[in-house]
């Protein structure tokens, strides 16, 4: 099971949008995917209709419920939905003098089973929610908007990454960065993408995504982009890229197994 958190903390960069729908493009190539909500906004319950769920991530972070009793099945056996609303926000006031409270979400999920993915949609912050997600995944995707001022702040995130992966979690990785609102005809895009790639090197992805409409208007219709749009860039963008998300992982089993 691929456990996976979709951080950045400056907003607007298409991290949920990606959660959405990369988890719904990798339910469609065949696994099965849990999305986490772990953002007081609840903007990924909303896109897919479920912001108004009585129990969610609040209840598994103060541990109140397991994994089972507060998921949403979307699609049965394809995607699962633990929602969030507006009592998570208070949770990073009421663990503050916790101990242990950056583990919190990580003993909450400690015996999931059952999903090929899981994917956490951290907040837009640095805060103690987005600490837990870091300590109970593997792995990080850094959704980035391909604008300047989108790389600002990449390297307090970066800081965040290592401080969690020697103090709380060895196994944390950044594996992905993904490129978000491309625009071809803009040369800041390419510029952009380019510092990126020189940065990150093979650790972002080839595919973009491309800025697209359709993709804006989805959560209006509490979709997917695969389902509001299946002909749409968005969707091409978001297939392809699961397809490499896939790829990825053969390719480091394959690696694995060599070894």
């Amino acid at each position: 099971m691929r456990t996976i958190a979709l951080a950045n903390q400056k907003g607007g960069t298409g991290k949920t949008t990606t959660a959405v729908n990369l988890g719904a493009a990798l339910g469609d190539a065949g696994r099965k995917v849990l999305l986490i909500d772990l953002d007081p906004q609840a903007h990924l319950s909303a896109h897919l209709g479920c912001e108004d769920a009585q129990v969610g991530s609040y209840e598994l972070i103060t541990r109140q419920a397991r994994p089972d009793e507060v998921a949403i099945q979307l699609l049965p056996g394809v995607l699962d939905v633990i929602p969030a609303g507006l009592s998570l926000a208070a949770a990073e006031v009421e663990l503050a003098g916790e101990v242990g409270r950056e583990l919190f979400l990580r003993t909450g999920l400690q015996d999931l089973t059952g999903y090929d993915y899981v994917l956490v949609d951290c907040a837009p912050s640095l805060g103690l929610l987005t600490v837990n997600a870091l300590a109970a995944v593997r792995e990080v995707f850094i959704p980035v908007q391909l604008q300047w001022m989108a790389l600002r702040g990449l390297g307090q995130l970066l800081q965040t990454i290592e401080a969690v992966n020697g103090r709380l979690n060895p196994e944390l990785e950044l594996t992905g960065v993904i490129g978000c609102m491309f625009q071809a005809r803009r040369i800041l895009c390419a510029e952009v993408l380019a510092t990126l790639r020189q940065h990150f090197g093979k650790r972002v992805f080839k595919t973009v995504i491309r800025d697209n409409i359709r993709l804006a208007e989805a959560p209006g219709h509490a979709l997917p982009i695969q389902a509001y749009d299946p002909r749409s860039r968005g969707a091409e963008d978001y297939k392809a890229l699961a397809r490499e998300v896939l790829a990825r992982e053969r390719r480091a089993r394959a690696k694995a197994h060599d070894s």
